[in-house]
């Protein structure tokens, strides 16, 4: 049973990566950077010239839309975060994950994750899909399978996020 979840947790994510490809190709660096409204999640280069994240108080919708920028970083952050946790040292903060600072370095960034993401699944192991022991972050206590469910969903809600600002932006561009 936990072998058959485990083939429709990797075709899952199979269809949420070809729609995040599909977002994310011919992304630029000036769509990324547009601000969809005055009042929004962004980034923002710092006086050394890396690329912090803003980080909402609330998620309430009264914080604005999120720049592609940002969501870009936040699908980048959250994939960092479980990656550490899971298989790696597991001290991976928030503010240690940075914006790339491009599209190009964005699409490279993401596309390492996703390999390293797809190297987990092809070699989890049923056990390992029942046990918590990996289980870190952002949850606890919970089969490793929740956290590869939870990564495909958050991965779809990222990838429709980017796709709805790029329609926004190319509307609101001419």
């Amino acid at each position: 049973m936990a072998d058959e979840a485990r083939g429709y947790l990797i075709r899952q994510f199979e269809t949420a990566s070809k729609l995040t490809s599909f977002h994310l190709d011919g992304l630029t660096t000036k769509e990324c950077l547009w601000l969809p409204s005055r009042k929004g999640l962004h980034v923002h280069q710092v006086p050394d010239g890396r690329w912090r994240a803003d980080w909402p108080d609330h998620e309430g919708y009264d914080v604005g839309p999120p720049s592609i920028a940002w969501l870009t970083w936040h699908l980048g952050f959250w994939w960092s975060m479980v990656l550490d946790h899971s298989f790696g040292r597991g001290t991976l903060s928030r503010e240690n994950v940075l914006w790339p600072g491009n599209a190009d370095d964005v699409r490279e960034w993401l596309g390492r994750l996703q390999g390293r993401w797809r190297v987990v699944l092809e070699q989890v192991t049923d056990e390992e899909l029942r046990s918590a022991q990996r289980t870190r972050w952002p949850f606890q206590d919970r089969p490793f399978g929740d956290v590869i469910a939870w990564v495909n969903v958050e991965l779809t809600k990222n990838a429709a996020e980017i796709g709805y600002a790029r329609f926004l932006y190319a509307v609101s561009t001419g």
